[in-house]
């Protein structure tokens, strides 16, 4: 069993490729060195013309793992320093789900 971490926000439509490329030189390479993630992945997806949503993806091995990239509580969302340059919204937290499998289905 595995741990999925999932965080959504709001972006600017008109500059989702670029907070793609700098969600992946920041948050996901931060997942990825952290001892215990998975894997981790980001998406994106319209909302209107000016509104995008991203979606990161991590799993985990176990809720220490996740401490040790998120602090504590786990659940808190972990911004970098140019997020709010992109970010329209900016939620405090984050959700968890318990994944018995890594296969999609």
């Amino acid at each position: 069993m595995s741990i999925l971490r999932e965080w959504r926000a709001e972006i600017r439509r008109a500059t989702s490729a670029a907070y793609v490329e700098y969600v992946r030189s920041t948050g996901i390479v931060e997942y990825r060195r952290t001892p215990g993630n998975l894997g981790a992945v980001v998406a994106i997806r319209d909302i209107d013309e000016t509104r995008s949503e991203v979606v990161t993806l991590s799993w985990w091995t176990t809720m220490e793992s996740i401490r040790a990239f998120a602090g504590d509580p786990p659940d808190r969302a972990r911004y970098f320093p140019d997020d709010s340059q992109y970010l329209l919204t900016r939620p405090d937290h984050v959700h968890h789900y318990r994944s018995s499998d890594l296969d999609p289905l």
